[in-house]
């Protein structure tokens, strides 16, 4: 991102973990410089500097806090990369990667030996690689003994736990109760084993859930997706130790506190983890909706109203590219025509979810003429196998914690995809709040302005926010 003051200030205002590496704040007055999530009190704008990275800071002067600890921020910062590397390898296991390859194969993949691995581990979070999965897997199981009311044997392979004998010993160690115990202390009395499991997931209010069921009705896929009431239901796809794992969601409103409540089919409880970062991704549910109002001013008319973003990053971009230079109306259709052709068929509890979207690896293998006679020019069916073969390959990672620079840059490569989809793509497949598609009509059209190089100007007041600025706009057009 460009280090212009006040829009790093707004960021280090909100402690927006979203710029977390991405700049570093230093302090006049103290000579030491943060990351923008740390919790002290900000300094005021005339003290800070803005560095791109820590080494930058520190060639000027400044020492590292002691309380944010720069060293390990994530993303751009050029002193962390043994940070980093912990931290993808924890992703990995939070993903199940050391049952199913072990710590020789999660240190294979990051390029490294498992005993480098091993050490970078421990520094970063002070406990091996196996304890930290046990912790995660405890956690997981403790929420689920909370939670839901799952068997406890579904509970311990849920959590990922290989035996119940094992489970029931390791909660036992760490908790000194058995997990059934756990369940009666908090919830009395086991409760009937429902068809899903049941979550909350708070978020700072407020939260215009209106406008988050308008922008995704408007665009639901039939067959995937469906509004029923203040409820938002879809099909999805979670893969883990490749398998595919496929059911169902519903998200709504919470009616007694700030949360959204959520059911997910049964056939997902052993994908939880991912599942659950997935819809905090599709519901915005990160962002300051206090912070991001004060930023856009007179132009936040509903200052709760969110970022929808992607529950598939594949999927957002397919939809993008479909939606070139055609109506809401018409990419919806033409979108639902191509989830009925490439689709995998589901059963589900409700009629209307009947389908899974298509896999990048399904689309890959997928004859252009035979996605263009869904209603799309030739030209753009091949963007969207290149666009999947992209994915398939590894070479393009549609995920908020994909490299932002390096993701724009690639999909830009891509034949087909212009400025337009590339920041579509990353307002919503990679959740950068920054996204600004200034040349869209909408957009445009809302600000009475013809120059896409004006919209741009324009935007610079609502930065590191515009992408929420984009859904103001687009929301201020539906009450002409």
């Amino acid at each position: 991102m460009l280090l212009d003051a006040v829009t790093c200030y707004r960021a280090l205002l909100a402690r927006d973990a979203r710029f977390d590496g991405r700049f570093f704040i230093a302090v006049l007055s103290t000579r030491i410089y943060c990351r923008p999530i740390c919790p002290v009190k900000p300094p005021r704008l005339e003290n800070c500097r803005f560095y791109p990275s820590a080494a930058a800071a520190e060639v000027d002067g400044y020492r590292p806090c002691l309380r944010c600890r720069p060293e390990l921020a994530p993303g751009n910062a050029s002193v962390d990369a043994t940070i980093r590397v912990a931290q993808a390898a924890a992703s990995l296991i939070e993903d199940r990667a050391l049952d199913s390859d072990g710590l020789v194969g999660i240190a294979s993949s990051l390029g490294i030996t498992d005993r480098h691995l091993r050490r970078v581990f421990s520094a970063e979070y002070g406990v091996s690689p196996v304890e930290f999965a046990q912790t995660q897997r405890l956690l997981l199981a403790k929420r689920l003994l909370t939670d839901t009311s799952l068997p406890v044997t579904e509970v311990a392979f849920a959590s990922g736990f290989g035996s119940l004998r094992r489970f029931n010993a390791l909660f036992r160690q760490r908790y000194r109760l058995q997990p059934g115990q756990l369940r009666r202390r908090v919830n009395g009395q086991a409760t009937p084993v429902a068809e899903g499991l049941s979550f909350e997931l708070s978020y700072r209010p407020p939260y215009d859930w209106l406008a988050m069921t308008a922008f995704l009705g408007a665009r639901a896929i039939d067959c995937v997706e469906m509004l029923d009431g203040p409820c938002y239901r879809r099909t999805v796809r979670v893969t883990s130790e490749g398998k595919d794992h496929v059911g169902w969601v519903e998200i709504g409103p919470s009616p007694k506190k700030p949360a959204l409540h959520v059911a997910v089919s049964s056939s997902l409880a052993r994908v939880l983890p991912p599942l659950l970062a997935r819809i905090k991704t599709l519901m915005d549910l990160s962002c300051n909706p206090t912070e991001v109002a004060g930023v856009l001013g007179k132009l936040a008319q509903r200052p709760g109203m969110r970022v929808p973003g992607a529950f598939d990053g594949f999927e957002i971009a397919v939809r993008a590219i479909i939606g070139q230079q055609v109506s809401v109306a018409a990419a919806r259709t033409i979108a639902s025509r191509f989830a009925a052709a490439f689709g995998d068929p589901l059963e589900t509890p409700f009629e209307a979810l009947t389908m899974v979207f298509p896999s990048a690896a399904r689309v890959a293998d997928v004859a252009v003429g035979l996605i263009a006679r869904l209603g799309m020019p030739a030209a753009r069916a091949r963007t969207v196998i290149t666009l999947a073969r992209a994915v398939v390959d590894g070479g393009l990672v549609l995920t908020p914690h994909a490299d932002l620079d390096e993701t724009l840059e690639r999909l830009r490569a891509l034949p087909g995809v212009g400025e337009w989809t590339a920041q579509y793509i990353a307002m919503r497949a990679l959740a950068w709040p920054d996204a600004f598609p200034h040349t869209d009509l909408g957009v445009m059209k809302a600000l009475k302005e013809k120059d896409a190089r004006r919209v741009l100007e324009a935007g610079e007041a609502w930065r590191p926010w515009r992408a929420y600025a984009v859904m103001q706009l687009w929301h201020s057009l539906t009450k002409e």
